[in-house]
């Protein structure tokens, strides 16, 4: 499987080309320095792979939840690359990059991802690694005020990732989920774990095309009642 994916949602910028059984990856922390890296970062890695964007089967993209500018960048980018080269995409969620990632680096198996969304608001959702190794959604994603934070008792243990775990609120809003056992608030997504959950999407035949994939900015809002 061939595949392109990148981010630009949150401060990191990443680019990864899974080609040929290889998988080579550009990563860089550049806040506000997107729009000028992603594309010389693609560039890099099919001179690398020695492809072009013809000889792919897809391209994958983190389409949020996360900086709005960040967001609508890698759509277009993605969606301008896509019709191009005539190929679909596929849109991961950036919860679940972060997520994936969280399984790769700790080992991870439930994982709650929280991004400061801004104005007391926090990207909130909870993943659970399949058979297959890959974080899947077990509740929905959604944003919501950091005091309706939900609550997530059982008898797993759980790690926490995302840059809103480095608020102290929203630590203390879970303080009392003991199985909630360690933190890692400087954890931003890595192009690599998009292709990853890319694979399984383009295997279950969820490509979409150029004007289906867009941006996912999850402005649906949940106060504590």
């Amino acid at each position: 499987m061939k595949i392109l994916a990148f981010d630009t949602s949150m401060q990191a910028c990443s680019a990864a080309l899974c080609f040929d059984d290889e998988c080579y990856e550009k990563y860089t922390l550049a806040p506000r320095q997107h729009n000028q890296l992603i594309l010389p970062m693609i560039e890099a890695l099919l001179t690398q792979a020695n492809c072009q964007l013809k000889d792919l089967d897809a391209i994958a993209f983190a389409n949020g939840p996360g900086s709005f500018t960040g967001v609508r960048l890698a759509t277009g980018v993605a969606q301008g690359l896509a019709f191009a080269a005539q190929l679909p995409l596929l849109p991961i969620s950036t919860l679940a990059a972060l997520a994936q990632g969280a399984w790769r680096l700790h080992a991870a198996r439930n994982v709650a991802v929280a991004v400061d969304a801004r104005m007391q608001a926090v990207y909130w959702g909870q993943y659970q690694l399949n058979q297959e190794e890959l974080m899947r959604l077990s509740e929905p994603e959604l944003i919501c005020a950091i005091d309706a934070l939900p609550v997530f008792c059982d008898t797993n243990v759980w790690v926490g990732v995302g840059d809103a775990w480095a608020n102290p609120q929203v630590v203390s809003q879970v303080s009392d989920v003991q199985n909630l056992t360690a933190f890692y608030p400087d954890s931003y997504p890595h192009a690599r774990d998009i292709v990853e959950l890319a694979k399984a999407e383009f295997a279950a035949g969820r490509a979409l095309e150029c004007a289906q994939a867009q941006p996912n900015y999850l402005r649906e809002y949940t106060v504590k009642a």
